[in-house]
């Protein structure tokens, strides 16, 4: 089956990629730059990566640059940025003050085309990584958040999610048929090449449901090398757009017609047995 098996595109929406450095501002501007790129295209669902705001030198610098909910230039050129240009900006992960302060929460904030805040997701699961040479541990610095959430939507139902939690496929059936699944991500190079394109597809798949999935790609100051290979997938598991490395746009139609007739005509999601997760 294909998107032309139902009516055109109801809208469209667009994930950034960036490689973000060290200064906020600089990372900003870079943004606010692709952001309305994606705006020109007529996108009305913009998704930023993960870390967006700053990937730093060392893991601490996002502590140094954290903010308190609700004020912060992080999250008022977020809010600006939206209402200027009518249109859903998510946030990929903002450093938000933790109830420790050597920590922040990762978390992933949607705004509505006025600039409001409609939905904020804390990170649940922190990356860890030990490959010789190569060494992660989110849980320094990060502390995990508890609750899955959905926000209702002009566009449906979005699932939220960070990076990590693709790997955690419990996480996504418990968001209740999710009609569109975000994944903004920063992928090592090495994690990304062997798994990032598979667990993306899987989760549209298994979920019905189209992944808007935009990544970090590229060399960064400090040193690390993320995947890239923002994509958006549809619920059949196509890719619909993808960019391999550096800053730039993914943009796709989405077609809720489409996906409703799948799930019609493949209604894994009615058959599930296994129900004990609860949101």
């Amino acid at each position: 089956m294909n998107a032309a098996d139902g009516a055109g595109p109801n809208f469209r929406i667009a994930g950034v990629q960036m490689a973000s450095g060290p200064n906020v501002d600089a990372n900003l501007k870079e943004a606010g730059r692709l952001i309305e790129m994606a705006a020109d295209q007529g996108a009305k669902l913009v998704a930023l990566p993960e870390y967006f705001c700053i990937m730093g030198m060392r893991d601490t610098d996002k502590v140094a640059v954290r903010e308190e909910p609700g004020k912060g230039p992080i999250q008022d050129f977020l809010s600006d940025t939206a209402r200027r240009l009518k249109i859903w900006l998510v946030g990929g992960s903002v450093p938000l003050a933790a109830s420790v302060p050597q920590k922040v929460r990762n978390s992933s904030l949607v705004y509505d085309e006025e600039g409001r805040l409609a939905a904020r997701y804390d990170k649940i699961h922190l990356f860890s990584l030990n490959m010789g040479q190569e060494r992660y541990s989110e849980e320094r610095t990060i502390e995990a958040g508890s609750s899955v959430v959905v926000a209702d939507t002009p566009f449906g139902r979005l699932g939220l999610s960070i990076c990590y939690d693709l790997r955690f496929p419990e996480l996504y059936r418990t968001m209740q048929d999710a009609d569109i699944i975000l994944v903004p991500s920063a992928f090592t190079e090495t994690t990304g090449k062997a798994h990032w394109e598979t667990l993306i597809r899987a989760r549209a798949i298994e979920n019905l449901a189209y992944v808007l999935a935009p990544a970090q790609g590229g060399y960064h100051v400090n040193g690390r090398e993320t995947h890239g290979n923002s994509m958006i997938v549809d619920p059949w598991g196509v890719v619909l757009d993808r960019l391999p490395r550096g800053s730039g746009v993914v943009i796709a139609g989405v077609n809720a017609g489409y996906r409703e007739s799948l799930r019609r005509s493949l209604p894994a999601l009615d058959h599930r047995t296994l129900k004990t997760l609860t949101p």
